[in-house]
C-alpha cells in the first residue's frame, strides 16, 4: 500500500508542474496588464523585469506553503489516507478549473480557487468521517478553520468594491492634476508623483513581497531583536516618510538631470513588485497541496515519527500543524517553470488581452454582449452625470472636461504605429493603487486576492479616465460583470468539484485515482489542442482585413483578397447547406451555421471600421468612401442570404421534418453546381486582380437567374399537383428565393468592381502586413 501512495506523490509532483503552467497563464494578467497596455517599454524588457520578480519571489515563498497544510482545515483531525485524498482532489480540480478559464480568456483568482477547493475537499471528507462515526453536522466546525474561511470570503467581497472605487478616485484626481499633457508639466510635479508612486510600490515590495515570506519571520539584532515583518509594521510611518523624501529627490534627478521619463520607471518598478508578490505569495496556490502531501508521506513512512507502524487509515496528521520549510532548490525550480511559462504561454496573452480590451481608451472589438445589468448600470451612471452637470458651474465643468481631453494622434496612412491601450499616467496609477491596497490589507492581515485587486483597479481607472464612452460603455460594463460573475462561479464550482472528486476517490482510491488522473490529463490535452486550433483559425489566411487605401483604385486592389475570401467561403457554406439537406447531416449543418456566423461577424467588423476609413481620407479621395460603403453593403447582403439558407436548412433537419424529394435535391444540386462555377470564376478574377474578366461573368447573369426562376416555377407546379408537405414546400421556396437574392447581391458586387476599375491606373504596393 505504501508503494501506491508513492505513485500518488509522483502524480502530485507532475500535477504541480502542470498547475504552475496553467496558473501562471491565468495570473500573468496581474503584473503584465498595465505595462503592456501602456507600451511604456519594449515587450522584451518588460518580460525580463517580470521574470526577475518571479524568480526572486519564488525563492522567498517558503513560509507561505503552510497555508495549504493548515490554513483551511485542521490537519490533526484527519488521517494520512484522508489527507492524501484531499490534496489529490484539490490538484486535479485546480488544473481543470484554471485551464477552463484560461481557454476562454478570462482572468480568475488562483487564491480563491485553491481555498475553495481545499474547503470543498475537506468538507467532503469531514462529512464522510462524521457519517461513519455517527457524529452530528455541527461537528464540521471542529475539522474546518472557519475563522480563516470567513475572513477570505469577506475579503473577496470587499476587494471588488474597494479596489474599483479607489482606482476610479485616484485616477480621476491624477488626470485632473496632470491631464493628458503630463509630460509638459513642471519637473517638480512629475517628481512628486514619482515620489508618491514609488514609495507606495517599494513599501508594497517590503510588506507584501518580503514581509509574507519565511525570511521575514527571523529576528535580527540590528532591529532590536524584532522580526522583519514586525519591524515593517511598527515603523511603517517612518519608513514611508523617509522613502517619500528619497524617492522624490531621485525622481527629480531622473527628470531634470537625466531627462528620463519617470512614469516609465514607475511602471517598471511596479511590474517587478507585483511579479515578486505574485510568486512569493501565490506559488502556494500551485504547489502547496503537493508539498503538503509530500511532507505527509515523509512523516508516514518515517519510522522515527510513525513509531508504532500505524496504517494509512490510523496515522493522524498532527505533524502538518507544525512549522516546516520548503527546500530552496525546489522553489527555484518552480520559479524557472513559472518564468518559462510566462515567456511561451499563448493562453497568458489571451487572458491579458481581455483586461486590455476592457480597459482600452480606443476602439477594440467588443467581446461581450450587453445585458440587463450592464444597460441598467450605464443608464444610472448617465443619470448621475446629468445631475452633476446640472449642479456644477459651467466654467468649472469646462475646465474639468479640458483636463480629460485625450490627444488626437494623426496616424500615417499605413497605420504601422499602433496606439497604446492607455497612457503612462493610467498605467502608473493602476500599479500604484494595486500595490497600496494589497500592502494595507496585508498590514491588517486581511486576505485580498491579487487578481481581484489588480483587475478592479484597472476597471475603476478606466471608468474615471472616460475610457468607457457612449460607444463602448455598455459592452465594457457587461465584460466586467462577466469577469466578476466568473470569480464567484470559480468559488462555487471549485468547492463542489473538489468535494465530488474527493468523494469519488474515497469510494475506491486504487480504482478512481488512475481513472480521474487520466480524465484530468485527457481534458487538459483536449483543451490545449482546442486552443491551438483556435489560434490557427485566428491567424488563418482567409480572415478579412481592414482596407486602408484612400483612393478608389487603391481600395479595389487592396480589398480584392477580401472579396475572393468571402466568395470562397460563401461557396463552401452554400454547398454544405445543400449537402446537409441531401444527406440529412445535422452535424454538418450545425458546423455550417458556425462558419457563416463567423463570416458575418468579420463583415460586420469591416462595417464598424467605416468611420475610421472615411476619417482617414483626404478631400480629393471622397469617392473611395462611396465605393467602399457599397461593396460592404453587398457583402453584408451576401452573408445575410447565406446565413438564412444555413439557418432554415439546419432548422428543418433539427426538427426531424420530412426529407426533401429526390427531384428537389437534384434541382438544388444543379443550382449549386452552377453557382460553384460562378463563384470559382469570380474568385479567380479577384485573386489574380483580372478585373476585366468580371465582364464575361456579368454576361451570364440572365442565364443563372433564369435557372433559379425555372426551379421556382417547377416547384409551383409540383405544389399544385403532387406536393403534400407544407414544410418541404416552405423550405424549398425559401432556399431558392434567398439563392436569388444571393445571386443579385453577388452580381451587384461584381458590377461595382467592373465599372469602377481603371486598368490604366497601376496600384501602389501596400505594406507586407496587408498581404499576409
Amino acid at each position: 500500500m505504501e508503494n501506491f501512495y508513492l505513485y500518488m506523490i509522483i502524480a502530485l509532483a507532475i500535477l504541480a508542474v502542470a498547475d504552475l503552467v496553467v496558473g501562471v497563464s491565468n495570473d500573468a494578467v496581474n503584473f503584465l496588464n498595465s505595462a503592456i497596455g501602456s507600451k511604456a517599454v519594449s515587450f522584451r524588457t518588460l518580460m525580463i523585469v517580470a521574470s526577475l520578480g518571479i524568480g526572486i519571489g519564488a525563492i522567498f515563498s517558503s513560509g507561505m506553503m503552510e497555508i495549504a497544510r493548515k490554513g483551511i482545515f485542521n490537519p490533526e483531525q484527519f488521517m494520512f489516507n484522508e489527507i492524501m485524498i484531499i490534496f489529490m482532489a484539490v490538484m486535479i480540480t485546480d488544473i481543470l478549473l484554471l485551464d477552463f478559464f484560461n481557454s476562454i480568456g478570462l482572468p480568475t483568482s488562483t487564491t480563491v480557487s485553491i481555498v475553495f477547493e481545499l474547503l470543498g475537499a475537506s468538507v467532503a471528507m469531514t462529512l464522510i468521517k462524521i457519517s461513519h462515526d455517527g457524529g452530528n453536522l455541527s461537528d464540521v466546525i471542529d475539522y474546518i478553520n472557519t475563522a480563516k474561511v470567513t475572513e477570505i470570503i469577506s475579503g473577496i467581497l470587499l476587494s471588488v468594491v474597494i479596489a474599483f472605487t479607489v482606482g476610479a478616485l485616484v485616477q480621476w484626481v491624477a488626470r485632473l492634476l496632470l491631464s493628458y499633457d503630463f509630460e509638459r508639466k513642471a519637473d517638480w510635479v512629475g517628481a512628486l508623483f514619482g515620489g508618491f508612486a514609488l514609495t507606495s510600490i517599494t513599501y508594497f515590495i517590503f510588506l507584501k513581497g518580503i514581509g509574507g515570506t519565511n525570511i521575514a519571520n527571523q529576528t535580527y539584532d540590528i532591529i532590536n531583536g524584532e522580526t522583519i515583518k514586525d519591524f515593517l509594521e511598527h515603523q511603517a510611518v517612518y519608513i514611508v516618510a523617509i522613502s517619500f523624501v528619497l524617492w522624490t529627490i531621485i525622481s527629480y534627478a531622473v527628470i531634470a538631470l537625466l531627462k528620463a521619463n519617470i512614469y516609465k520607471l514607475i511602471i517598471l518598478v511596479g511590474t517587478f513588485a507585483l511579479a515578486l508578490a505574485f510568486a512569493g505569495n501565490d506559488l502556494v496556490n500551485f504547489i502547496g497541496p503537493s508539498m503538503g502531501a509530500f511532507q505527509a508521506y515523509s512523516d508516514f513512512t518515517n519510522p522515527a515519527i510513525n513509531t508504532l507502524g500505524l496504517s494509512a487509515s490510523e496515522f493522524p496528521m498532527n505533524s502538518l500543524s507544525e512549522k516546516a520549510t520548503t527546500p530552496t532548490l525546489l522553489l527555484l525550480a518552480a520559479g524557472i517553470v513559472m518564468v518559462l511559462t510566462l515567456w511561451f504561454s499563448s493562453k497568458a496573452k489571451a487572458v491579458v488581452k481581455t483586461s486590455l480590451d476592457l480597459a482600452s481608451q480606443g476602439e477594440t472589438k467588443e467581446r461581450f454582449q450587453p445585458n440587463f445589468l450592464s444597460r441598467s448600470f450605464v443608464r444610472m451612471a448617465m443619470g448621475i452625470s446629468y445631475v452633476t452637470s446640472y449642479i456644477l458651474p459651467k466654467s468649472l465643468e469646462a475646465k474639468i472636461d479640458k483636463q480629460f481631453e485625450a490627444p488626437v494622434i494623426k496616424l500615417a496612412k499605413d497605420k504601422v504605429h499602433e496606439l497604446p491601450s492607455f497612457d503612462l499616467v493610467r498605467a502608473a496609477v493602476n500599479l500604484m493603487v494595486a500595490a497600496v491596497l494589497i500592502a494595507i490589507a496585508t498590514s491588517y492581515k486581511l486576505p485580498l486576492s491579487t487578481t481581484y485587486v489588480t483587475f478592479m483597479v484597472a476597471m475603476g481607472s478606466s471608468l474615471a479616465d472616460r475610457a468607457w464612452g457612449a460607444e463602448s460603455a455598455v459592452y465594457r460594463v457587461a465584460g466586467v460583470i462577466n469577469v466578476i460573475g466568473g470569480w464567484f462561479f470559480t468559488a462555487i464550482s471549485a468547492f463542489f468539484a473538489a468535494a465530488l472528486v474527493a468523494y469519488l476517490l474515497n469510494l475506491n482510491i486504487k480504482v478512481m485515482f488512475p481513472i480521474l488522473l487520466l480524465v484530468a490529463f485527457g481534458l487538459l490535452i483536449k483543451s490545449s489542442m482546442a486552443h491551438t486550433k483556435k489560434m490557427k483559425e485566428t491567424k488563418a489566411e482567409d480572415r478579412l482585413n481592414k482596407t486602408e487605401s484612400s483612393s478608389v483604385q487603391g481600395v479595389i486592389h487592396e480589398s480584392a483578397n477580401n472579396i475572393a475570401n468571402v466568395i470562397k467561403r460563401g461557396n463552401k457554406i452554400y454547398t454544405n447547406a445543400i449537402n446537409g439537406l441531401a444527406l440529412q447531416d445535422l452535424s454538418l449543418l450545425k458546423k455550417n451555421k458556425k462558419q457563416v456566423r463567423k463570416l458575418s461577424e468579420e463583415v460586420e467588423e469591416l462595417r464598424d471600421n467605416i468611420f475610421y476609413f472615411i476619417k482617414n481620407l483626404d478631400d480629393s479621395s471622397v469617392g473611395a468612401s462611396n465605393f467602399y460603403i457599397n461593396i460592404l453593403g453587398y457583402l453584408q447582403d451576401m452573408t445575410q442570404s447565406l446565413e438564412y439558407i444555413s439557418k432554415v436548412s439546419h432548422k428543418h433537419i433539427h426538427n426531424n421534418h420530412k426529407k426533401l424529394k429526390f427531384s428537389q435535391i437534384k434541382e438544388l444540386k444543379e443550382v449549386d453546381e452552377r453557382f460553384e462555377r460562378l463563384f470559382n470564376n469570380s474568385r479567380n478574377a479577384f485573386e489574380s486582380h483580372s478585373f476585366e474578366e468580371i465582364g464575361i461573368i456579368l454576361g451570364r447573369k440572365k442565364e443563372i437567374i433564369s435557372l433559379v426562376t425555372d426551379k421556382i416555377q417547377k416547384q409551383v407546379e409540383r405544389t399544385r399537383t403532387e406536393e403534400s408537405s407544407p414544410k418541404n414546400t416552405t423550405l424549398y421556396f425559401s432556399i431558392l428565393l434567398e439563392t436569388k437574392d444571393l445571386l443579385v447581391a453577388t452580381m451587384n458586387l461584381l458590377e461595382e468592381y467592373y465599372l469602377a476599375h481603371d486598368s490604366s491606373v497601376k496600384p501602389i504596393p501596400f505594406p507586407d502586413k496587408l498581404k499576409k
